[in-house]
């Protein structure tokens, strides 16, 4: 059996270049791209993930653990695309409108897409309009929005309600996140889900997945 667990290691050691050569030299061997993701990749995201929550990695680390993994999926992507092989789940996140800050989303982004996720960016400063349109054209299980600033806060509830009223809001669910957000806002809100960082939005993303029964 094949051991992952260097694959995993220098994930961990956001070593990009490491990375992508075992990644590479592992799908070269024969070995499923599925496999190298599940069992070598994924694992070591999670490790990065737990060590981020704990306070014993910081953004620095995050960023080059996830340019690592992202390095991995260049080579991975177009082989699990190609096959029957489902994604964990779709998931569609943006900015809010009036708010441009991107730099939470894409460390939620390469999170998610390291854990098997198949992630829409819709950009910074999206409207509601924007965000509804999204959900009606795609079947996404998840739907994160993004601020960063507490003006646009209010958009939160302002989104919820405009897939309300279009119809759209029993068919995804709703994260929301932040700096300034709290579990108290998501409440407010109505959103299904809150996470305080990027580790554990993919955990809520998957707890949120699993009890709707609308996995990928």
């Amino acid at each position: 059996m094949a051991d992952f667990s260097e694959l995993s290691k220098s994930v961990i050691a956001g070593d990009t270049a490491r990375t992508a050569s075992l990644t590479e030299a592992m799908l070269n061997d024969g070995l499923h791209a599925k496999d190298i993701l599940d069992e070598g990749l994924i694992p070591g995201i999670k490790t990065v993930g737990k060590l981020f929550s704990k306070g014993e990695y910081f953004l620095p680390e995050l960023l080059m653990s996830g340019e690592a993994m992202r390095a991995a999926l260049e080579s991975l992507k177009p082989i699990l695309s190609s096959g029957d092989i489902p994604p964990t789940g779709k998931y569609a996140i943006g900015t809010v409108q009036g708010d441009v800050h991107n730099i939470g989303k894409d460390i939620v982004i390469m999170m998610l897409e390291g854990n098997g996720w198949e992630v829409t960016d819709l950009g910074v400063d999206v409207s509601p309009a924007e965000f509804c349109s999204a959900v009606e054209k795609n079947n996404f299980q998840v739907l994160g929005m993004s601020a960063l600033l507490t003006s646009t806060m209010p958009k939160f509830a302002e989104i919820i309600n405009a897939l309300k009223t279009a119809g759209l809001r029993d068919r995804v669910k709703v994260m929301i996140g932040g700096a300034p957000v709290t579990q108290a806002l998501a409440d407010e809100v109505s959103a299904d889900g809150y996470a305080p960082d990027a580790a554990q939005a993919v955990i809520k993303a998957g707890q949120l997945v699993t009890s709707s029964g609308k996995g990928g």
